[in-house]
């Protein structure tokens, strides 16, 4: 039982080592590398907005040509609206996962 208990520190200290150490490549991996400027973070920004903004847009717009020609007991503009933003937020979730998988890529 006790040699047991000396494998499952010495697993555990070597787990923490590991750990440390991958943290120490990544702060000098940081270092090394040019940070991104503020223009970087509001350019994602607006990225972002836009991508989400303009689907949703475009389903309002469409929306509301639908509903001027062709009247019906249902609002084409609101669910086009809802499937707009549905899109964008899509559209915004896979540009933020395509810049985190690059980040994670630049630190290995």
């Amino acid at each position: 039982m006790n040699g047991s208990s000396d494998r499952e520190r010495r697993r555990g200290r070597e787990n923490l080592e590991t750990q440390i150490a991958n943290k120490q490549t990544r702060k000098i991996r940081a270092r090394q590398t040019p940070e991104h400027s503020a223009w970087f973070g509001l350019g994602m920004f607006g990225l972002v907005g836009w991508s989400v903004a303009i689907p949703t847009l475009l389903g309002i717009a469409l929306g509301i040509w639908i509903d001027e020609r062709w009247p019906s007991r249902f609002s084409w503009t609101l669910m086009l609206l809802f499937a707009g933003l549905v899109v964008g937020c899509l559209n915004a979730w896979w540009w933020i996962r395509a810049e985190a998988e690059e980040a994670e890529e630049s630190e290995r």
